[in-house]
């Protein structure tokens, strides 16, 4: 049985991969979504980070189709209290930014499309810079205190904000985030490690980080005169011709053919024993997907092979 992780301060006990879930209702349909929400549960898996704004950039698209298929999902297999449910507010077309009104009503619309009476992890998807901190983590513990949210959380947020908002939260006993999902992963370092990771750190916050996997470039699936057929190629393919690219790649082709394990399982445990690092996420449009991914709840690299890809990717 893999032992689940808590996240940060708070009472949630997460597996150490949250499984993305910005494919459902795009280039997963609601029965591929369906399959391999039922073989990450299998897995041992229980923790499922979704959005109100996937996938409004799909043309026809409204935003939270995600919400709706893992609502229906949750529905369907009776698991709802199984399942830790993560997803975001402020990014939505009609729900843009983060003033107290605009987090109230998404909020609803959110609880509305997933069926449910709470959300256990709701985070601000993009700081909304032109409200003050204040605001929004009142209206967060307004949330909170109703049970409708159980802890909160921050994603793409400025060291300084981040920490004031954790300030104001201590100074006035309201609900304080518990966890940051930071863009993070082998050949994106400095959009956390520096002051955002030690903000967290100091504060006891869990990172959830996204894009673990480098928009599919840590798969290892895309080499030098290798075509990929991929919503996300462009991403991956700039990191193929960076130096530190090719470097991480060589370098997860060692570890990986040493451990025999897959090359994306490498990349998310080498993730998942970084600092504050609680569960990274990884998104998976098949079930054919998915086994690389849950298989790093089993796989802890040894000092040598973390070093290894950490000097790599410096």
């Amino acid at each position: 049985m893999t032992s689940l992780r808590t996240l940060g301060s708070s009472d949630l006990q997460v597996f150490p991969l949250a499984l993305g879930g910005n494919v459902f209702g795009w280039t997963a349909d609601e029965a591929q979504s369906f399959a391999v929400l039922d073989a990450y549960a299998a897995a041992g898996g229980n923790f499922v980070d979704t959005a109100d704004s996937y996938s409004s950039w799909v043309e026809g698209n409204q935003g939270g189709e995600s919400e709706t298929v893992l609502g229906k999902w949750l529905a369907s297999r009776g698991n709802r209290s199984d399942v830790v449910v993560a997803t975001k507010v402020g990014a939505h077309p009609a729900y843009k930014g983060l003033s107290a009104a605009t987090i109230k009503g998404a909020a609803a619309q959110s609880l509305r499309r997933l069926g449910t009476d709470r959300i256990d992890l709701y985070y601000t998807h993009f700081d909304d810079e032109s409200v003050p901190v204040e605001e929004i983590i009142t209206a967060l513990d307004q949330l909170v205190k109703e049970g409708k949210v159980r802890h909160i959380a921050a994603s793409n947020i400025s060291p300084e904000r981040l920490r004031a908002s954790l300030d104001f939260s201590e100074r006035e006993g309201l609900a304080r985030y518990v966890a940051l999902q930071p863009h993070y992963n082998l050949v994106s370092r400095d959009t956390y490690e520096g002051s955002l990771q030690d903000t967290a750190a100091e504060a006891g916050l869990a990172a959830v980080p996204y894009f673990a996997l480098a928009s599919g470039f840590l798969t290892g699936k895309y080499r030098p005169g290798v075509t990929v057929d991929s919503a996300r190629s462009e991403g991956a393919l700039r990191n193929l011709e960076s130096e530190r690219g090719r470097k991480v790649l060589a370098a997860l082709d060692a570890v990986a053919r040493e451990r025999g394990a897959e090359i994306a399982t490498v990349a998310l445990a080498w993730l998942a024993a970084r600092p504050t690092v609680a569960a990274p996420i990884a998104s998976a449009r098949t079930v054919e997907q998915l086994p690389a991914l849950v298989a790093v709840a089993d796989l802890k690299l040894s000092d040598q092979e973390l070093a290894t890809l950490t000097e790599a990717s410096a």
